[in-house]
């Protein structure tokens, strides 16, 4: 019989499909922050981000879990804890301007790693926010502005 519930298992779990939920990726990063709240404040105002989910620990002021879009792409957080330590991320983010984008992300506290300059793939600027993350901002360049 277990020979027999184990042969069913193994043909049924190869016509299952995974399913990721909508919105989501494959692959997303995963920050843990100090000022969770304000980070999604920053992301709205740099990057147009929309908080698309939020919840709250059972002290009703810190967030639990959160995620956040940009064009499309997902960025979950949480408030760091004592057990859950501060974690930063790296991103590289395509934009429509680099210099309006990247003029903002000053405006809310970034500090400039790298100045806006054209390179082979792109308008680019490196900046780090408030919370220790790195943006690489990239606008890609039209023919036009690639042969001025």
């Amino acid at each position: 019989m277990r020979m027999n519930i184990l042969l069913f298992y193994y043909s049924i779990s190869n016509f299952i499909k995974m399913e990721i939920p909508k919105g989501h990726q494959a692959v997303m990063p995963y920050l843990m922050l100090k000022d969770a709240q304000q980070f999604i404040d920053f992301a709205k105002k740099v990057f147009n981000a929309n908080l698309t989910f939020s919840s709250m620990r059972e002290d009703n002021k810190t967030i639990a879990h959160s995620e956040i879009q940009i064009s499309g792409s997902t960025i979950m957080f949480s408030e760091a804890t004592e057990q859950w330590k501060n974690k930063s991320g790296d991103f590289f983010v395509y934009v429509e301007s680099a210099d309006e984008t990247y003029n903002k992300a000053i405006e809310n506290g970034s500090s400039t790693l790298m100045e806006l300059s054209n390179q082979h793939y792109g308008r680019t600027c490196g900046v780090t926010d408030p919370f220790g993350n790195v943006w690489w901002i990239t606008s890609v360049l039209s023919q036009i502005q690639k042969n001025s």
